[in-house]
């Protein structure tokens, strides 16, 4: 079956450049990218409407629902784009993306939405008048919110405690028990305007992976797990390193290169004390993979600093 949204205009849009409206070199590759962002977002909207009716819970569908409606959203703009700029509707067949389980459905959406975030990107950069421009924009912005929350309903799936950032109000939790539980890379538990708690799981034969905090001291505990910590004033500096199993804390003063390396045969499970916040609040990163992609997208805010 082929499903092509119809409300698109038949009037293009005005350009100021006509290499983008009539030029090889401009219609090209916008084109394929709003071709392919039109396909994307018909398979992520089916993904999501098929997931919703799995969801374990009423947050679950709602959320879901409302990713689906955002790509339907981004699915008729892009349409109604490639129409305008083309002079033709696209066709293509809504790819119908299998899942083996709730989860499996859950990551799949994930990454579908950090690839389309990379093409919007490269969209952006290439974009040369201001409506493509914008749809572009607003296209990464959504992806990689989508993404995000994705990654939240996946923890809250996989862990016996929920993922939520209680922070800034007043809390109490057992932080052993809920440390060992922990099983995503990161979760941001409280997040305050001069502090911040996260739990990391980090596997064997894994690292957090060298980096550095020019503006915060940072505490760590293992609660479970053993290790080599490495610490310096440059990164290829490090002449600092001692070994850590369960109960050793760790103080990473600011503007320290530091990693943590797991050197044994179980999880590494720690909780870690950003003063101030090192993430942005309600952090959920799955896997070290998630880490690294947010890290990438955050590195021009000053999130991060990595090797």
């Amino acid at each position: 079956m082929y499903n092509v949204p119809m409300t698109y205009s038949n009037q293009p849009y005005e350009n100021p450049n006509p290499m983008t409206r009539t030029g090889e070199e401009g219609i090209h590759p916008i084109a394929e990218i709003l071709f392919d962002g039109i396909r994307g977002k018909a398979a992520t909207a089916d993904l999501y409407s098929r997931l919703a009716h799995a969801a374990p819970n009423q947050y679950h569908q709602h959320e879901l629902l409302q990713l689906m409606e955002d790509e339907q959203r981004h699915w008729w703009q892009l349409t109604n784009l490639y129409t305008s700029l083309t002079g033709s509707q696209p066709v293509y067949q809504v790819e119908s993306v299998p899942f083996h389980s709730y989860r499996d459905g859950l990551q799949r959406g994930y990454e579908a939405e950090l690839a389309d975030y990379e093409q919007f990107r490269i969209g952006c950069l290439q974009a040369q008048h201001q409506p493509l421009y914008e749809v572009f924009a607003n296209a990464c912005k959504d992806e990689w919110e989508h993404a995000r929350r994705l990654s939240v309903l996946g923890a809250d799936e996989d862990s016996r405690m929920p993922s939520m950032d209680y922070g800034p109000a007043p809390f109490v939790v057992n932080i052993d028990e809920a440390t060992v539980q922990n099983d995503t890379f990161r979760t941001a538990i409280w997040t305050g305007e001069h502090l911040q708690v996260t739990l990391m799981s980090i596997n064997p034969g894994e690292d957090i992976g060298l980096e550095i905090h020019p503006n915060l001291d940072q505490f760590l505990r293992l609660e479970q797990g053993q290790g080599i910590v490495r610490m310096g004033d440059r990164q290829d500096n490090l002449t600092f390193e001692r070994e850590v199993k369960e109960d050793y804390a760790i103080v990473i003063p600011a503007g320290t290169w530091h990693n943590l390396i797991n050197t044994g045969d179980t999880p590494i499970k720690l909780y870690s004390i950003y003063a101030p916040p090192q993430h942005p609040r309600g952090t959920v990163h799955v896997t070290k993979a998630d880490a690294e992609a947010a890290e990438a997208a955050e590195t021009g805010r000053g999130y991060y600093l990595r090797e």
